[in-house]
């Protein structure tokens, strides 16, 4: 009876002690844990929680607070992302308006002060006035257009729209433009209607965008061509011309805000960098999608997919 006591009491001792080593790895984990999950968190750094433990709850727990980190990382870096982007755009807005409005004091300064400048000179200089005024009118509401796509504020609804009375609205607004420039012009729009689900307002802003566009840097290449084509699902719109082009490293960047592709472009035409990113953000708005391909004096073509409205007769 005292040798079976005794094993029992051994037992009891040895699963006693089993649990309280157990417990004594799990409060040393869950120290490693805090400190390490303390230090990432002071250090903003990108490191992950790492235990080897055969405590299954708490590799269940370390891989749940694994993918929180992994979440704060992604937003910690679209953040400084962002932060960085609203710092450059923010620059270049000052720079942007600074220039023209320097012009327009400088014009004013001289009708103010020039006591003997001609009513033809006074003309003149009024007319650039009031240029440089409407330059900088139409870049705010560039910045404001800007603005309210990218905070969320603008619903665009989506109606049955005929996509190729829209081309041919569009292309036909710059045919004067472009045969003034000798620039040919290459239109591939089927006679019957190809319907997608958009917005007219939007998609006259799309193309006007893309247009003008290739007009500013393609025109060297003396043809611009606009062509619509259509699969089962899905419509295609092209805006191409046959100028220099855009590189390799510029082509995942010139939707970005403010780029103005200064390497691959001619800086003398530069605009305000909005344009491409306002119809990039219009044509997701519209839930399509833009690219863009380029061989330099060969073919640039933009090229943005709208999803295909087919009508089905009652």
């Amino acid at each position: 009876m005292n040798v079976f006591l005794v094993i029992v009491v051994a037992v009891l001792a040895g699963m006693v002690f089993v649990q309280c080593m157990a417990q004594k790895r799990r409060s040393s984990d869950l120290r490693y844990v805090s400190e390490k999950l303390g230090s990432i968190m002071a250090n903003d750094t990108g490191e992950r929680l790492m235990a080897f433990t055969g405590d299954k709850e708490l590799m269940r727990l370390l891989n749940e607070i694994n993918k929180v980190l992994e979440y704060r990382l992604k937003i910690s870096q679209e953040h400084r992302k962002t932060e960085a982007s609203m710092k450059k755009m923010l620059s270049n807005i000052s720079h942007d308006l600074k220039t023209p409005l320097t012009v327009v004091l400088g014009y004013i300064e001289t009708i103010r002060l020039d006591k003997n400048i001609s009513n033809e000179d006074r003309s003149i200089l009024l007319d650039r006035v009031e240029n440089k005024a409407h330059e900088i009118l139409e870049l705010m509401n560039k910045f404001f257009d800007l603005a309210k796509l990218e905070s969320g504020d603008r619903e665009i609804p989506l109606t049955r729209v005929n996509m190729s009375e829209i081309c041919q609205r569009n292309i036909l607004g710059f045919y004067d433009i472009l045969t003034s420039r000798g620039i040919e012009v290459c239109i591939d729009i089927p006679e019957y209607g190809i319907y997608v689900w958009g917005d007219e307002e939007a998609l006259d802003r799309i193309l006007s965008n893309l247009i003008s566009n290739a007009i500013k840097y393609g025109s060297e290449g003396k043809v611009i061509g606009l062509s619509l084509r259509a699969d089962d699902g899905f419509v295609y719109t092209d805006v191409w011309d046959r100028g220099k082009g855009i590189d390799e490293l510029s082509k995942d960047r010139v939707f970005e805000r403010m780029y103005t592709l200064e390497d691959s472009r001619n800086k003398r035409n530069q605009g305000s960098g909005l344009g491409l990113t306002i119809t990039k953000r219009l044509v997701e708005k519209l839930n399509g999608e833009i690219s863009l391909c380029s061989m330099p004096y060969d073919k640039t073509v933009f090229t943005f997919r709208l999803k295909r409205a087919v009508y089905h007769p009652s």
